[in-house]
Formats: C-alpha cells, sequence, structure tokens
C-alpha cells in the first residue's frame, strides 16, 4: 500500500486551521448561548414572529418558483454556447454573488420606481406598483438567488456532456424530446441542489429587500428584516430575534444536509 507521508500538511497549518474553524462555529455557539430556551417556543410562534416566517417562506417559494422558470433555459443556454459566450453570461449571471445587496436593492428601486421608464410602463399597463409591495420582495430575493440556481445547472449540464444527446438527435430525437427525455434527466442533480440553494439565498435576503420593498409588517417584513427591527428595539422583542436566527440557521443547516444527499458521487 503506498504511503501517505507526502500527503501529510505542514504542522504549522494546523493553528490557523483551527482558528478559521472557530472563527466560524464560535459565533454560532454564542448565539445559542443567547437564545431563551424556556421561551422560545412563545417567542417563535407571537403574532409578528409568525407574520414575517409566513412571509419569508411565500416570498422564497415564489422566488424560487421565478428563478427556476428564467434560470433552467438560461443555465441550457450558457452550457451549449460558444466558450467566449457562455463566459461572458457566466460573468453577468455572477455580478449579484459579489455586489453588495443594499447596492442591488438601489439598482432595482431605479429600475422599477415610480419615475423610471419601466416602472411607468407597468403602472400604466397593470396598474401596479412593484417598490414597496409583496412583489417587490420576490423580485428583490429572485435578484440574488438567480445566480445560485443557473450556475449549479449549467454545472450540472457541462459535467453531464452532450454525448448522450448527440445520440438521441442520430436517432431521430427530436429537440423537446431530447430536452425532456435526456438533458433535463441528466441535470436532476444540479437542478435539485440549486433549486434548494436558491431557496436558502432568497429567504435569507436582508439588504435588496429592505431598500427595494422596505420593512413593512404582514406586506414586506421577511424574518431577516423581522431579526433586525427587533435588534434595534422595534416590533418583537430581542428574544423573538434571537429565536427567529435559530430558526433561520436551521434552515440553512437543512440545506446544506440536502444540498450533500443529491450531490453526485456524495458519500451515503
Amino acid at each position: 500500500m503506498a504511503s501517505d507521508t507526502g500527503l501529510r500538511v505542514p504542522p504549522l497549518t494546523f493553528a490557523p486551521a483551527v482558528l478559521a474553524v472557530a472563527l466560524l462555529i464560535l459565533p454560532l455557539l454564542a448565539l445559542l448561548s443567547r437564545a431563551s430556551w424556556p421561551t422560545i417556543i412563545s417567542d417563535v410562534t407571537s403574532a409578528q414572529a409568525l407574520s414575517a416566517l409566513w412571509l419569508s417562506l411565500r416570498t422564497s417559494l415564489a422566488a424560487t418558483a421565478l428563478c427556476a422558470v428564467l434560470g433552467v433555459p438560461l443555465a441550457l443556454v450558457i452550457a451549449r454556447s460558444s466558450p467566449k459566450i457562455a463566459q461572458l453570461l457566466r460573468a453577468l449571471i455572477a455580478v449579484p454573488l459579489v455586489l453588495p445587496p443594499m447596492v442591488g436593492g438601489v439598482a432595482l428601486l431605479f429600475l422599477f420606481g415610480r419615475t423610471s421608464p419601466v416602472g411607468q410602463l407597468i403602472d400604466s399597463l397593470w396598474g401596479i406598483t412593484l417598490p414597496f409591495s409583496t412583489a417587490a420582495v420576490v423580485i428583490a430575493q429572485s435578484f440574488v438567488a438567480l445566480p445560485f440556481l443557473v450556475l449549479s445547472i449549467e454545472g450540472s449540464l457541462r459535467a453531464a456532456g452532450t454525448g448522450y444527446e448527440q445520440a438521441a438527435a442520430t436517432l431521430g430525437a427530436g429537440r423537446w424530446m431530447v430536452l425532456s427525455r435526456i438533458t433535463l434527466p441528466m441535470a436532476t442533480p444540479g437542478l435539485v441542489a440549486g433549486v434548494i440553494l436558491c431557496f436558502a439565498r432568497a429567504i435569507g435576503e436582508f439588504g435588496a429587500t429592505a431598500l427595494f420593498a422596505g420593512n413593512a409588517p404582514g406586506v414586506t417584513q421577511t424574518m431577516p428584516l423581522a431579526i433586525y427591527t427587533a435588534f434595534n428595539g422595534a416590533g418583537t422583542g430581542r428574544d423573538t430575534a434571537v429565536a427567529l436566527s435559530l430558526l433561520l440557521l436551521a434552515t440553512a443547516v437543512l440545506v446544506l444536509l440536502c444540498v450533500r444527499a443529491w450531490r453526485p458521487g456524495a458519500v451515503k
């Protein structure tokens, strides 16, 4: 059996590695230590907390559905485009990942605001004002979550290759049959992982939502905004803020477990 001596890391790397783990874990432990466990059920089930929770779930599911409708075709276009076009599209898709959420909120407000051409067109056609509405929450969540879904599916499509698609086309299968019977089934792991990550990012969105949708209880106040409001001394109490934070933490852990379970080659 080959020796693994050459794979051993230098001893000096363990100290910064431990500090890195501590930086990630200790804040979460501090959050757990501040939870009011005797009242956590009542905190999470208070009227304002349930309103924020229900709004977060509804808007996150709507944003995930919107991202799936728009993102799957976009991922397919990127995966099947020439290298230069694919590289350009990937760069554009990645912008919300590195853009500060507050900047995204300002951009959405300028695009869909009442004084913008797009906002005026929407208002004249359907009589809808998007900013500071529940629909604005969905749009803000979609803006920040769409890259997670697109890049996940696009990576899965590229890894699968085009061999089976070309063979099916040679045998007479039409484009829609190839798409529905071969392409999408092969991309299922990436699709599921992308949908889960998209939902997790949407439910945790704060910055773009705050600027574009506002913080109106029952209308635009999602869980992250309810937590922020509570810690600033308004609305729900701090115990409720901690309880909602733990709920979001549990959601994040569940998302990671689901992604790992659907990842190709994951250890069972």
